[in-house]
Formats: C-alpha cells, structure tokens, sequence
C-alpha cells in the first residue's frame, strides 16, 4: 500500500505544536487515537520508544520514522507530522528534522512495513518534493502533495 493511500486528514498535522522529541511521538499517536486507529495510547508510546531507545530513528536529511511493531493494530498504519522550522530528533546527521512518517505495524506483517520504509526512503531521495512537504502550512497541502 501506497503511503498516499494511507494519509487522511485526520492522520496528518502540519504543522506539529510540540518540538521535543518524545511531545511530537506522542503528538503523532494522538492523532491515530483520537481517529480510533489506536485503543491504547500509552502502550503505543511504549512500543515507539521501545524501538527508539535501540537507536534514533531520525535518518537525517530532515526525516524521521518512529516506528514499532505492536499488537494494536492489524495492519500498517501512519500518521504523518511536518514541524517546517525543524526539531532535533537525534538525527544520524545532526541535523533538525521536519517530516515525521510515524508507522505501527501488526507483529506478523513485516512485509508492509519494510514496504512503507522503502516508500519514504524512495520519498526522501527528492529533494525538492521534501522541500515541499516540509513546509506544508496544513493537513490538506500534505494530501495534495501527495495526490499530485
């Protein structure tokens, strides 16, 4: 599944109030509860920082994937968060970071989640569609960058 096949309004924010690092996981998981994708906030944060206490996932050049596998849900889901004046997310380059792909996989589906990663590596390589996006003003400019 396409990553723009999986963005809606109410799983995008743009921008992110929070910038630090564990307030924007949270700010992210907050939308896939409050949109019901989720029935446990607090055991999805667990999962997330489970993952990122074994090595950041800011991979630089401005993008983070926090991700975890988790029973909470049955099948890949996202929520995407642009904070366009950049954070510090422990990127891999020192970098801030301004584009948010947040994914929550079912424990026995690898196969969509290594998927999701290969689209936002793939995402990552245009510079000038990541310029774009991470200075998206709204949830609906998102979608429209992606639908375009």
């Amino acid at each position: 599944m396409a990553i723009a096949d999986m963005l809606y309004p109410d799983n995008v924010k743009a921008p992110l109030e929070k910038t630090e690092k564990n307030d924007i996981i949270l700010e992210l998981l907050t939308l896939l509860y409050d949109s019901g994708r989720i029935s446990d906030l607090d055991k999805a944060f667990r999962a997330i920082r489970q993952r990122e206490d074994q090595g950041s996932t800011g991979l630089g050049e401005g993008i983070a994937v926090p991700h975890a596998k988790t029973d909470l849900v049955s099948s890949l889901t996202l929520a995407l968060g642009v904070a366009p004046q950049g954070v510090d997310f422990d990127s891999l380059d020192g970098k801030p970071t301004r584009v948010f792909f947040l994914l929550l996989a079912p424990p026995d589906q690898s196969g969509p989640h290594v998927e999701a990663l290969s689209e936002v590596a793939k995402i990552s390589r245009s510079a000038s569609f990541m310029r774009l996006l991470s200075s998206a003003r709204s949830p609906e400019e998102v979608l429209d960058l992606f639908r375009d």
